[in-house]
């Protein structure tokens, strides 16, 4: 029998802790401090949170993300895309600067939103990583919000925060940098001479800076490229992207550790199917709309304010005098956001169902539309008062139409030609409008789509709005609910035709 010694260590563990006590050691979380409002996230947090905030950090930075994706496909100028996204990034993930507080960042509210943009970016980061898809987009996005953000910084404070990532680059001695004055001048473009001799210079590795050197607006020399201080956030960003990547490999690489937690599971499969298209609730506020009736009479002359899926089930219910199951139920939710009572909505369906009698149509039909209403069901849904009006990601990714049903996204779920078609009956004839629908259908951006059509259909009104300057009436981002782009269509015509007092505010909850 071979003896072994009790203090021998085996070279196939590690040596720091006994491997027998390891499952048993207390875990060890460090409560972070932010100093900074930018933020590399290279370092994961530890604290515990709520599984709310788990949830709503991270979809309050989905809206941000899913917004500044929407603005590059729009082809956004980047001051096109700031004037979009700061209200946004002001209503869901608000950061301030040191000096707007006395305290500087020692600020308590400063750490708490600082808090919530760190955990949100990794809550994200968990939902993005399953694909190398979702990690492309997600990089893409946090990039450009980044960028966006290390922008709108003050000078100091962006010193501070590129002083304090120990980035690897040399900076230009003197004598070197008037030894190669007139080659800088040359290679640089828009830098004078005297920006030569007074500004900083330094120089780092071409790879680095692949954007500037693409764009010929750096001189390069044996390997390094010679960048200027008002350059150096090209380099910041490529820092931040290398990290970013290598981060989101090694989260893909943890994912199946999770698949354990059921508590977790569901809420990142939501979120990563939401980068498609935001899911999106209405508000009951959002139903409020002064001025308008409606009522079962009005729904056809209120029909030219409806986007395509539910223009589409209209026509269709006009012309067939019915709609199977998964078309009345997304139509009667729909009619139900838009403010419509169950009585008037039992009236409609009734008047639209001209070709069967008054028994069959109680038989067969009432019962789903008070059931949709939360007038008869079980207590949850009396409680819950019905079913809320779905969204255009539950469109999208619930229920697919088969044959003979009319309900789905037209953008998703119909052929080029027949899209084109129901465009063409609905108004839409301009042929560079129908190429842009068709370029973003063959990309699977059928929200983008549908959003081009309504600023089509809407630009003057649009231009007239901001002009205006009652934007604020009709908040003009991303539509991802049928029933805001009914409202946002009726405000915008009501309100410049003076049914809108411009002294009323009406607020969009998305």
């Amino acid at each position: 029998m071979i003896r072994h010694e009790s203090n021998r260590i085996d070279p196939k563990r590690r040596a720091t802790i006994d491997y027998k006590k390891k499952q048993f050691a207390a875990p060890i979380y460090k409560q972070q401090i932010y100093p900074h409002r930018l933020n590399i996230y290279h370092v994961p947090p530890t604290v515990e949170i709520k599984l709310e905030e788990f949830e709503e950090w991270a979809i309050n930075r989905l809206r941000i993300l899913a917004e500044l994706e929407n603005c590059s496909f729009r082809n956004r100028t980047p001051a096109e895309t700031l004037d979009q996204v700061k209200p946004l990034l002001d209503k869901w993930l608000r950061l301030d600067s040191n000096s707007s507080s006395a305290q500087g960042s020692t600020d308590p509210r400063l750490q708490e939103q600082r808090r919530k943009d760190h955990y949100s970016h990794f809550i994200l980061r968990l939902a993005f990583s399953s694909t190398e898809d979702l990690r492309r987009r997600f990089a893409r996005a946090e990039g450009a919000l980044f960028r966006l953000r290390f922008q709108s910084e003050t000078a100091s404070e962006r010193q501070d925060f590129v002083a304090s990532l120990d980035l690897d680059w040399e900076a230009v001695s003197e004598i070197e940098k008037r030894s190669l004055a007139q080659d800088l001048a040359n290679a640089t473009l828009g830098v004078k001479k005297t920006d030569i001799d007074d500004g900083g210079w330094f120089k780092v590795d071409f790879e680095t800076v692949p954007e500037l050197v693409e764009a010929r607006r750096v001189f390069v020399k044996r390997g390094k490229a010679f960048v200027p201080t008002k350059e150096q956030m090209s380099i910041v960003l490529g820092d931040f992207h290398e990290r970013l990547d290598k981060g989101l490999e090694l989260t893909a690489r943890a994912l199946p550790r999770l698949d354990e937690d059921d508590r977790l599971s569901p809420i990142l499969e939501h979120l990563s199917k939401s980068f498609a298209t935001p899911d999106s609730t209405l508000a009951d506020s959002d139903t409020l709309l002064p001025g308008a009736a409606i009522n079962a009479s009005s729904i056809d002359t209120l029909s030219r304010h409806f986007p395509l899926c539910m223009r589409n089930l209209h026509m269709a219910l006009r012309k067939n005098s019915h709609l199977k199951y998964f078309g009345r139920f997304q139509y009667t939710l729909f009619l139900k956001g838009l403010g419509l009572s169950m009585e008037d909505c039992l009236t409609f369906w009734r008047q639209s169902f001209r070709l069967i009698t008054d028994e069959t149509f109680n038989k067969e039909y009432r019962y789903n539309i008070r059931h949709a209403y939360g007038d008869v069901g079980g207590d949850a849904i009396r409680r819950g008062r019905g079913y809320s009006p779905l969204s255009c990601q539950k469109i999208l990714t619930e229920h697919p139409p088969g044959s003979g049903e009319t309900h789905g996204c037209p953008y998703r779920h119909f052929s080029a030609e027949n899209l084109t078609t129901l465009l063409q009956a609905t108004g839409v004839s301009d042929r560079e409008v129908l190429r842009g629908v068709k370029e973003d259908v063959e990309k699977k951006r059928y929200h983008i789509a549908c959003n081009r059509v309504f600023e089509w259909a809407h630009k003057s009104e649009i231009r007239q709005v901001k002009e205006m300057g009652t934007s604020r009436t009709t908040d003009l981002d991303t539509i991802v609910h049928p029933n805001t782009y009914f409202k946002r269509s009726y405000l915008l015509k009501a309100t410049l035709a003076g049914e809108v007092g411009h002294d009323k505010e009406v607020t969009m909850e998305l």
